[in-house]
């Protein structure tokens, strides 16, 4: 079911103190916001926040009362620092029980690997009422409880996580984009790029510059969920370039 009218929106709430720390850099942010756009969904805010309960559970309840949806990342593994189950269902007000859904899948994974010791148990803990979400990588599957996603933080199993969900979630338009660069520095196009976004009021452009060889220049990506409006914008901007003397490349460089 798709709702084009409606702006549908995301929260990501990224734990661990590993990514505060410097020690593991987040990939995480990057492919769950390319994800969502392709869902229909425009990822408003990111939070990262350490191994705390109660830091976890102030981040998920702002961010799923503001947003349609509400994803995590990390913090949902075999050791006593994962967290983040417990702080989930306490922002929920329900208990943790073990899923026996979750019991099933991780006793036929580990079954050839040792078997479901108490530590890979705590894999199959959910907040009471959640759904699970497939993972193909490592046998513990991520969790659903109504709009909250909760997944892993190693970026590749999240990825599987991400592909199982892909056209479950209702979502709007698909956020669409065109890019147009040039050894161009935004300060002397500033002006142009704010008359051209205020006459195309379904459209956004965001400005991104650079220094390469030796040289200042700027690519300016124009986004919008409508391919009309989005290609008028394109056109517009590239004849002010244009007129200005600037020099342009169509898909930016």
């Amino acid at each position: 079911m798709t709702s084009s009218d409606k702006i549908w929106t995301a929260g990501l709430v990224i734990i661990g103190d590993e990514i505060l720390s410097g020690r593991t850099h987040d990939k995480n942010i990057g492919q769950i916001a390319s994800w969502l756009q392709v869902q229909g969904i425009r990822l408003a805010e990111v939070r990262v926040v350490a191994d705390e309960e109660d830091r976890i559970i102030e981040a998920v309840n702002a961010l799923r009362a503001a947003n349609d949806y509400l994803f995590t990342t990390g913090g949902i593994g075999p050791t006593h620092d994962d967290i983040t189950v417990d702080a989930i269902a306490k922002a929920l007000g329900v208990p943790v029980i073990i899923h026996p859904e979750a019991r099933a899948l991780l006793k036929r994974y580990y079954a050839d690997k040792g078997g479901v010791s108490e530590g890979r148990l705590r894999m199959a803990r959910t907040p009471e009422g959640a759904e699970l979400i497939p993972n193909r990588k490592s046998g513990a599957p991520g969790i659903r409880h109504g709009n909250i996603f909760v997944m892993a933080g190693v970026p590749h199993i999240t990825a599987g996580m991400l592909d199982a969900l892909t056209g479950e979630l209702e979502g709007g338009a698909p956020l669409i984009c065109e890019t147009v660069g040039g050894f161009i520095p935004e300060s002397e196009v500033a002006e142009l790029l704010r008359e051209v976004e205020q006459a195309h009021e379904n459209c956004q452009i965001g400005s991104y510059p650079f220094f390469r060889e030796g040289k200042v220049g700027s690519n300016f990506v124009i986004r919008s969920t409508d391919r009309e409006a989005l290609q008028s914008c394109f056109d517009t901007l590239c004849e002010g370039l244009g007129e200005n003397g600037w020099d342009f490349t169509p898909g930016g460089i």
